[in-house]
Parts: C-alpha cells; structure tokens; sequence
C-alpha cells in the first residue's frame, strides 16, 4: 500500500496524468475514462484509475503546488 495516498498494489496504472487540482481530476476520469473506480481519498487528493482508448490510466490529484 501507498503510505501517503493508501493505493493497494494494483490500483495505480502505468500511466498517470497529474492534475493539481482534485476536482479536475475527478471530472477527467468522469469525463474521458470508462469504468473509473477511485482508490484514494486521503486530504481530499482524489485520485482514479479506468480505461482510456484501450489502455489503464490513472488520474490523481497533486495539490496545487508551493505557496
């Protein structure tokens, strides 16, 4: 398991985009990813993994960057 996002070994695909902000993370899987499941809620950082064109991708959210 992630330390910091609590993913299980699995749950995170090869690939991953990164948005800073959660809730555009959350609307990415919802809008372009089929069958999006999320596994981390942990601060808010929601973070998702479905099937793009055939292919698992992950989409989390990282915060919105240094002060």
């Amino acid at each position: 398991m992630s330390t910091h996002i609590a993913a299980e070994p699995g749950q995170i695909a090869p690939h991953v985009l990164m948005p800073g902000d959660p809730l555009r993370a959350k609307w990415i899987a919802e809008t372009f990813l089929e069958d999006a499941e999320c596994y981390s809620q942990v601060r808010g950082m929601l973070g998702y993994t479905g099937t793009y064109r055939g292919r698992r991708v992950s989409v989390q959210g990282s915060g919105m960057g240094l002060p």
